[in-house]
């Protein structure tokens, strides 16, 4: 089974490039599920029903998200109704939404969940523990089992990585916008990368325009930051899962330009 992950999609261009790109990327790695982190997708922060449909419409199943998603006032409303859309399993009981998903693929069964860092974030329940759970549920269902950990530190990132190594298919990494290049399968056969990287602004500071960021550096004074605009980034990874083990037998990073 092929899966497509991408990395998080911001603003008006990262759809943009989603819609010119996923068509053929689908085609050409034979891609059999599609999973994407929204939770930029409207106007950069944030996401609203509008652009969901919008981004599934586009051929992508499965939506993950982070610390961003509750920006658009719509979405308490819209992911309690939405389960294809998760918000981090770790937020405190009785928030809306769900944490993971599990999901038919040419009659097997995928595990999607999604998890927050605590490093340099806000308050969570602790994510390795919680999956530790949320394993003991999903198990029952299936071996192919997809986590998006949405955190700032490398190190948290790492160390989830090697907890959760043998006991799910991949461990990507998402939120800090910036692709890294320590794609591997680890010791216990799962797929990690860091942090996938970034579908937006090719031309900015993680999705921001760059003046605006340059400006904050510089004065330090607060001001409203605006998505920027221009040539498209697209950032993901192609994961090659194994039917019958559940683990990682390939994974692949793309980056392209649009």
């Amino acid at each position: 089974m092929k899966i497509l992950f991408i990395g998080d999609i911001v603003g008006k261009v990262g759809r943009r490039v989603v819609k010119a790109l996923l068509p053929g990327i689908t085609r050409q790695w034979g891609i059999d599920l599609t999973i994407a982190n929204c939770e930029n997708a409207a106007g950069g922060f944030g996401i609203t029903e509008k652009v969901a449909q919008e981004l599934f419409n586009c051929g992508i199943q499965i939506m993950t998200s982070g610390n961003h998603i509750w920006d658009k006032k719509e979405a308490v409303s819209y992911l309690s109704k939405e389960h294809r859309i998760l918000r981090p399993l770790n937020y405190p009981p009785g928030v809306p939404g769900v944490g993971s998903i599990v999901t038919d693929v040419k009659g097997k069964r995928v595990g999607v969940v999604n998890l927050s860092g605590r490093v340099f974030m806000g308050l969570m329940d602790c994510p390795f523990r919680r999956s530790d759970e949320e394993l003991k549920v999903l198990k029952e269902r299936t071996d192919i089992i997809i986590v998006d950990f949405h955190a700032e530190a490398t190190s948290e990132k790492i160390a989830y990585g090697y907890y959760m190594d043998g006991r799910v298919s991949a461990v990507v990494g998402t939120h800090t916008h910036v692709q890294t290049a320590d794609e591997q399968i680890l010791p216990g056969g799962t797929g990690y990368i860091t942090d996938v990287g970034m579908t937006g602004p090719a031309i900015s500071v993680i999705g921001v325009e760059v003046k605006q960021i340059i400006e904050r550096f510089l004065t330090t004074l607060p001001r409203k930051f605006e998505t920027a605009r221009g040539e498209g980034l697209f950032s993901a990874v192609v994961l090659e899962i194994d039917d019958t083990t559940g683990l990682c037998s390939s994974i692949q990073r793309l980056q392209l330009r649009q």
